[in-house]
């Protein structure tokens, strides 16, 4: 789960981590009142930045500084509702400008090649790391932390020194690294980064932005409702979650249904490759039901992918194993049932592939229900090519 950065600095300042004042606006109105209060704080100058989940913000013009509540309105009018690398911007962060005097850059990240974590560490703070690895590679520090030992004041020094960070913001820049060091563990984060991390002219080290990566696996030990993107996520997605579906809305025409994600990806192959024969067909969804197919894990299922109006035929694929074809094809079938108990009208073809534990029997069922618009095929080729069919002739 990425953060947006207002939710990022909500979290350092929960752990001691000096960040400047500021505060999210939704509309251009918000942020001139916003405005208006800090002006009368003694802070009149703001920075206008927009919240979105990708980097190159300022390059694309999210980033303005404003003078004033009237500018300030002016600037997130501009702002809002712009489209950044395929994000909207929904909300603005008013932020009090702050004097630079030098900019850095930290990180703590997970180092999934050497199975540990690291700090990343360098003077040369305020753009893209990447720039400066490609740029400056010399500039940039790489300090394997131990998940054991930690951070300590002794090793945040080592890593500030690392990055050559001067003397004179070093002992703060330092305390910063061991609270950052407590948020990524404590919160479960693969990513924690401050850039840049800035020196002001009267001595103050600051967390002048930040980005915050939280580990969904953790997820169940955490309570992270707060940092929830109900905006941006997509509405079949978020009522799939509910169900405790593993779904992901994909830009195609056949619902895909399996059981085991290698499955399932498998699948999205063959039909992409099956549709090129008709017209560029592509698979609209990854589903994965698991390993147990009930009847209301089906229905659910179902119910989700023919939610989608761009779907214009479904393909089934699933391979018995610890639950077997049969149980899988009462599941369909009760499925039907309990679809229409909802108000739920099955109107578009399915292909259904059953291979595996009890396939002959699992065939049998559905060949006995005759379901409406059901089709079984023997082999998975054949039943992505079908499904693409269906699919383009839906569509036509």
């Amino acid at each position: 789960m990425d953060l947006f950065e207002y939710q990022a600095k909500e979290l350092f300042a929960e752990y001691g981590v000096p960040v400047p004042k500021d505060k999210v606006a939704s509309t251009p109105a918000e942020a001139r009142e916003i405005t208006a209060a800090f002006a009368a704080q003694g802070s009149p100058q703001v920075v206008v930045k927009a919240q979105v989940k990708t980097g190159g913000r300022g390059k694309a013009g999210g980033v303005k500084l404003a003078d004033g509540p009237t500018e300030a309105y002016q600037k997130a009018e501009r702002i809002l509702g712009m489209d950044i690398k395929g994000h909207t911007v929904h909300k603005v962060l008013i932020a009090e400008a702050t004097d630079i005097k030098a900019e850095y850059y930290l990180s703590f990240l997970l180092d999934r090649a050497n199975r540990t974590f690291m700090s990343i560490c360098s003077v040369e703070g305020g753009m893209e790391i990447e720039e400066v690895a490609h740029s400056n590679p010399d500039a940039i520090a790489r300090i394997p932390v131990s998940p054991l030992a930690g951070v300590d004041h002794a090793t945040a020094m080592e890593i500030i020194r690392a990055g050559r960070i001067p003397e004179e913001a070093a002992e703060q820049a330092a305390m910063l690294a061991e609270r950052l060091w407590a948020m990524f563990t404590d919160e479960d984060a693969t990513l924690v980064e401050v850039n840049p991390m800035v020196l002001t002219p009267d001595g103050r080290v600051l967390a002048l932005d930040g980005k915050v990566t939280l580990d969904d696996n953790a997820a169940f030990r955490q309570e992270r409702e707060r940092f929830a993107d109900a905006g941006s996520t997509d509405p079949l997605e978020a009522r799939a979650k509910a169900r405790h579906l593993n779904y992901v809305k994909l830009d195609g025409q056949v619902g895909i249904i399996g059981n085991g994600a290698g499955l399932v990806m498998s699948t999205l192959d063959v039909v992409a490759y099956a549709g090129e024969s008709f017209g560029g067909i592509r698979p609209a969804n990854f589903l994965d039901i698991g390993g147990g197919a009930s009847a209301e894990v089906m229905a659910s299922g179902l119910e989700i992918v023919l939610s989608d109006p761009s779907v214009k035929a479904v393909f089934v694929n699933v391979f018995g194993g610890i639950t077997a074809c049969d149980a899988v094809a009462n599941g369909i079938v009760s499925a039907f049932s309990m679809l229409a108990e909802r108000g739920e009208h099955v109107d578009r073809p399915i292909v259904v592939r059953l291979d595996g534990n009890n396939a002959a029997e699992g065939r049998r069922i559905l060949t006995e229900a005759s379901l409406p618009d059901v089709e079984q095929v023997d082999t998975m080729d054949g039943a992505a090519r079908r499904a693409a069919e269906l699919a383009a002739a839906k569509g036509a």
